[in-house]
């Protein structure tokens, strides 16, 4: 593929992950400039190795994106003096499984915080970049129980990734105007090593590969997806 991103700057938080690492890749490959974020300097380590020679490419900032301070300083970083942020892609987000009984404040709020307060916070945080520039693209990760209405045993996870999504619906109409495209990809099962063996006995075949994910955000993340905006992208192989 052509290198389509040449000169955007790209935040991909949670960039150490098996997801996030597929989608550090994709834009390097693209061409952009890529900083990630990470909190375990094992996994930071990791995603070095597996870029290989492009490793010498990304910036790595340890951050806590669910964290106001913290959060202001990462993009602070990332933005330099230019004050320049193209593309933000929200990968940072955590998953529990169960019923409302079990599900206690401290599981409720971790959801919240994981999934929903770091969108919330990085998005907050690289708009007025943005808005500058009159261009950006921000892509966040809702999940399958937001748009389902909810699922049986995921009440904290679901309601976490809905808010995610009414963030995405709400932001992208307040930044149409500005060049400023907000969306959110809803993937089905994604084939990572944790859910690999959270879920031992289960067909994986109809599981999505990180690489194929990362492909579509890296298109959202372009020039070609302009009028892509306040849409949420299902994505499935069944």
């Amino acid at each position: 593929m052509a290198e389509t991103l040449n000169g955007r700057v790209a935040l991909v938080t949670g960039g150490t992950g098996a997801l996030g690492r597929a989608v550090v890749a994709r834009l390097l490959a693209d061409g952009a400039d890529v900083h990630g974020s990470w909190v375990t300097e094992s996994e930071a380590a990791g995603l070095k190795a597996a870029l290989g020679q492009a490793a010498a490419r990304i910036h790595l900032h340890r951050a806590d994106v669910t964290d106001p301070g913290s959060v202001d300083r990462l993009l602070a970083d990332v933005a330099g003096p230019a004050g320049r942020l193209d593309i933000l892609a929200n990968i940072v987000g955590g998953f529990a499984f169960a019923s409302l009984e079990e599900t206690d404040p401290v599981m409720w709020q971790r959801m919240l915080a994981l999934n929903a307060t770091s969108a919330f916070l990085c998005c907050r945080a690289a708009a007025p970049l943005m808005r500058r520039r009159r261009w950006g693209r921000i892509v966040n990760v809702a999940a399958v129980p937001a748009l389902e209405r909810g699922a049986a045993g995921m009440s904290a996870y679901a309601a976490s990734k809905a808010a995610v999504l009414n963030l995405t619906y709400s932001l992208a109409k307040e930044l149409v105007s500005l060049g400023i495209t907000v969306n959110a990809i809803v993937p089905s099962t994604i084939d990572t090593p944790a859910n690999r063996k959270a879920m031992p006995e289960a067909d994986t075949s109809t599981w999505l590969a990180p690489d194929e994910i990362a492909e579509v955000i890296a298109f959202l993340g372009s020039d070609r997806a302009a009028a892509v905006t306040g849409t949420a992208v299902n994505l499935s192989r069944s």
